[in-house]
């Protein structure tokens, strides 16, 4: 089966490129399982249950966040009634919503999708090594195809992570820093990897934000007011063929696509 996860779409552009293109990539890639980070989907701070729901509606069947999903308060009356919105496992279990879910693919085969945060010059959360521990005991035997958002800041973490799973998962993908890493792989226990997928959403931009206003913060050093760019919209993301059966990734590759 083929699994797609589409990086951290970023602003109306990010949005947009995605409702053009997701119909597309679900056809022509032969997709089973469409996967993508939402947490900046909403003026790249956070996501609405407006939002939410669109993406879901376009062919998405489940959405992973980062420690952005808090940005928006409406969010958190939201989580409840929308089990495919999931927000990190290792935020703690009294805040709302859920960090995992198992998700039936379009070729009926039952799979496991996982979101955790690092913590490594992040928000304090609980450890992210010791909490897939606890999710991967509480999935079911017979669910193999199991895939996770890794959303962390430093490369090595993400690297510690995928060797931490590999074998016990099929993919793992990083997240959260919007620039899309060259390290493509299949881990030697079977795992497919990439330390990130990059954004989906302005390149012509700093990590998606306009790149007028980051430059003058960078040169004078005073607060400014962060907005999304627009120019040089391009998706980003990760295709993964995994074995149903097995749980191992059979090939892994970087996905593109321009507006």
């Amino acid at each position: 089966m083929n699994i797609l996860f589409i990086g951290d779409i970023f602003a109306s552009a990010g949005r947009g490129i995605v409702a053009d293109k997701l119909h597309y990539i679900l056809s022509t890639e032969n997709i089973d399982l469409a996967i993508a980070n939402c947490e900046n989907a909403a003026g790249g701070f956070g996501v609405t249950p407006l939002i939410a729901e669109e993406l879901l509606k376009l062919g998405l069947h489940i959405l992973t966040s980062g420690n952005h999903i808090w940005d928006k308060r409406e969010i958190l009356e939201y989580f409840p009634h929308q089990p495919r919105l999931l927000r990190p496992a290792n935020y703690s279990e009294e805040l709302p919503g859920k960090g995992w879910a198992l998700v039936k693919a379009r070729n009926g085969v039952e799979c496991a999708v996982i979101n955790l945060q690092g913590r490594a010059h992040m928000p304090a959360t609980d450890c992210p090594f010791r909490k897939a521990d606890q999710i991967l005991a509480a999935i079911p035997a017979n669910v193999k195809v199991r895939f996770v958002d890794f959303h962390a800041e430093l490369t090595s973490e993400k690297v510690a992570m995928g060797w931490y799973l590999d074998g016990r998962v099929s993919v793992m993908v990083g997240t959260h820093t919007h620039v899309p890493t060259a390290d493509t792989r299949i881990l030697t226990g079977g795992t497919g990897y990439q330390t990130d997928a990059g954004m989906t959403g302005p390149y012509n931009s700093v990590i998606g934000v306009d790149k007028e206003i980051v430059l003058r913060k960078f040169l004078t050093s005073m607060p400014v007011r962060m907005e999304a760019a627009r120019g040089g919209v391009e998706l980003h993301g990760v295709i993964a063929e995994v074995d149903e059966t097995t749980g191992k990734t059979v090939s892994i590759r970087r996905y593109q696509l321009l507006s």
